[in-house]
């Protein structure tokens, strides 16, 4: 068994405590369940540089703690200050050693969009994510069915919610539709033997639509991984390990927004 195999298995217990312990009713109690979302695609599209979504994580399976010294509004509140175009808060407890009261309580803060990043395989995870202020949810291909794309994103989009649906093949693309799917993210990172390869990005991001935002995730850490890319079929770059372990977050990631900089 794979590690990815191993969180689909526990999310799949915590979708039965999840549905155990709430009702669609008592989502919809939550404040932020009624309120108007944030639009990724449009903070993306409307930028012509590489934007940057920046990511809040703790830790990794591969890597174990990231980040020691590690508090969520602190990070987010320099992300925001950096006018980010949105920032990625893992939620995962098991393995990431995120939390939903972390994207909650940023939420409180957000001058951005906020992409609640999780192994989302239910509709009920979704209704947990709008209530707990998400403007955008992380689909995954890998793990789910043609079927379970299409149905959890009939319901996000219910909520208003954005979908960041991550490939990491072109063997995935019957997995999307591009009618619907606006935001696209490439993974670099092979998620069963966690290798990575930025050529990967690279080459699907020429085989999908120019009206699709794409997303090119892990692996960028330095400015030439990002002048790789600059001139590429990408939009944004997701970058969160590099940030975590940054000694001052702000300086790093003003050196990336320049590097991103697509004039220079």
């Amino acid at each position: 068994m794979t590690i990815l195999d191993e969180i689909v298995e526990v999310k799949k217990e915590e979708v039965i405590k999840l549905r155990n312990d709430f009702s669609f009713s008592r989502f919809s109690d939550y404040d932020f369940f009624e309120s108007e979302t944030l639009s990724l695609y449009k903070n993306i599209s409307s930028d012509d540089n590489l934007s940057i979504v920046a990511e809040i994580k703790k830790a990794s399976p591969s890597k174990g703690i990231i980040r020691e010294n590690f508090n969520h509004l602190d990070i987010a509140t320099i992300y925001f200050e950096n006018e980010v175009a949105g920032i990625s808060v893992l939620t995962d407890k098991n393995f990431f050693k995120g939390s939903i009261d972390y994207l909650n309580n940023i939420a409180k803060i957000k001058s951005a969009p906020l992409l609640r990043k999780d192994f989302i395989i239910d509709e009920y995870q979704v209704y947990e994510a709008k209530a707990n202020g998400a403007d955008v949810i992380l689909l995954i291909c890998e793990i789910l069915s043609e079927a379970q794309v299409r149905e959890l994103t009939h319901a996000a989009n219910e909520l208003d919610l954005e979908v960041l649906l991550e490939l990491h093949s072109e063997e995935q693309f019957s997995k999307v539709d591009f009618e619907i799917h606006k935001i696209v993210g490439i993974n670099n990172r092979d998620l069963k033997t966690f290798e990575v390869d930025i050529n990967n990005s690279i080459e699907i991001s020429k085989l999908i639509p120019e009206n699709i935002c794409v997303v090119g995730e892990s692996g960028f850490s330095d400015k030439t991984s990002v002048d790789k890319v600059k001139n590429e079929r990408i939009d944004a770059l997701l970058i969160g390990e590099h940030f975590m372990r940054a000694e001052n977050i702000s300086d790093e990631l003003r050196k990336f927004k320049e590097w991103c900089n697509r004039e220079s």
